[in-house]
């Protein structure tokens, strides 16, 4: 049961107490006090609630006992109404109780049990049109309760909606930083061993994979603590996207270059987080499968959106050929989610153009 399942339920058990009390005020508001046996029922109704219902909270939703709770509480209130009709007030407290303590479909035949019951206390059952209006109530109730289950399948619905979107997100951010640098690591452990006996060769590439590994431990640090990438968090994007190149070329030993087109404004944070991973999730596929020579992006400012390009001469591949990896799903998982899209052009031997364009209006 979470936290807003939990408080409801007190709200329930409340509002059940509450009645008891008002119909005690109001029945010592008559000409003449409520006589002990009116009392007793008052206190067995609260006795039995407290020690049945409110206190095994765990067994809710069983049929058995609950539902001979529910029937023994009918009874009484039944009982307490034909005793004085100052406790009319009660059913207030007691209709929600068959939606708490049974599930559907036995929820609705309480409740529906509970307003039989009412009538018969009250002596309705007598009235002209009773039928009508014993149908009437009970069909009051029963789309209560079908408006209630419906708002609770839906807010089961939207949380698990919400779980699996959170799933994604995370899923993109360990791909985009842990899995990348962690990549770019054995990449340059592997150059050191190809390297031996060349120590300065091999210092070198380890001196790389150490500053890897420390750029992307704090890269995971600040992911876990806000889960915006690192090098926005202190630049504009135009140099958080220099920063990262620069970087990529000094590991990879490819050139690349940034040019920025248009006048550069600010940009929301989950559009500069998109464009930034975009480009880190190009220069990754240049390094470990282009074998690039060298590789372009471009970052455009246009009236109504921003475009990233990366560009890389590399061998290139057949778009149309489904990929094993996770790092093109990612992007168009994440340019979706800030309403944009992104295209993939290539051919073997032909380089590869990624395009990425986001609404910015």
């Amino acid at each position: 049961m979470n936290v807003w399942e939990a408080r409801w339920l007190r709200a329930f058990h409340v509002l059940y107490y509450a009645c008891l009390v008002l119909g005690l005020i109001l029945s010592f508001g008559e000409n003449a006090a409520p006589d002990v046996l009116t009392l007793g029922i008052v206190a067995l109704m609260a006795g039995w609630h407290g020690l049945f219902v409110v206190r095994r909270p765990q067994l809710l939703g069983r049929l058995n006992p609950m539902a001979v709770h529910l029937a023994v509480l009918c009874a009484l209130y039944a009982a307490l109404v034909m005793r004085n009709r100052s406790f009319d007030v009660v059913i207030f407290g007691l209709m929600p109780q068959p939606y708490v303590m049974l599930t559907s479909p036995w929820s609705y035949a309480g409740a529906v049990a509970t307003v039989l019951g009412t009538f018969a206390a009250r002596g309705y059952l007598d009235e002209p049109g009773a039928v009508w209006r014993l149908i009437g109530s009970s069909g009051l109730v029963v789309a209560i309760g079908l408006f209630v289950d419906h708002v609770s399948r839906q807010s089961a619905q939207n949380k698990m909606v919400g779980v699996l979107e959170e799933r994604a997100r995370l899923a993109r951010e360990i791909h985009d930083t842990l899995a990348q640098g962690l990549s770019g690591i054995t990449t340059q452990l592997e150059a050191a061993e190809q390297a031996m006996p060349d120590l300065p060769a091999v210092r070198k590439r380890i001196a790389l994979a150490k500053q890897l590994a420390r750029d992307n431990l704090q890269e995971a640090r600040r992911s876990v603590d806000a889960l915006r990438p690192g090098p926005l968090a202190d630049a504009r994007l135009e140099a958080a996207l220099a920063e990262v190149a620069a970087r990529w070329s000094q590991t990879s030993g490819v050139p690349a270059t940034v040019s920025v087109e248009g006048t550069p404004r600010p940009l929301p944070g989950e559009v500069g987080t998109t464009l930034l991973r975009a480009a880190q999730e190009g220069l990754s596929n240049a390094a470990k499968h282009a074998r690039a020579g060298r590789v372009a992006i471009t970052l455009t400012y246009m009236d109504d959106e921003v475009a990233l390009d990366v560009f890389d001469d590399g061998t290139g591949f057949d778009p149309a050929v489904r990929s094993a990896g996770y790092g093109l799903a990612a992007m168009r998982e994440r340019a979706g989610s800030v309403g944009g899209t992104l295209t993939v052009e290539s051919a073997p031997g032909e380089g590869t153009a990624l395009c990425l364009r986001i609404p910015s209006s």
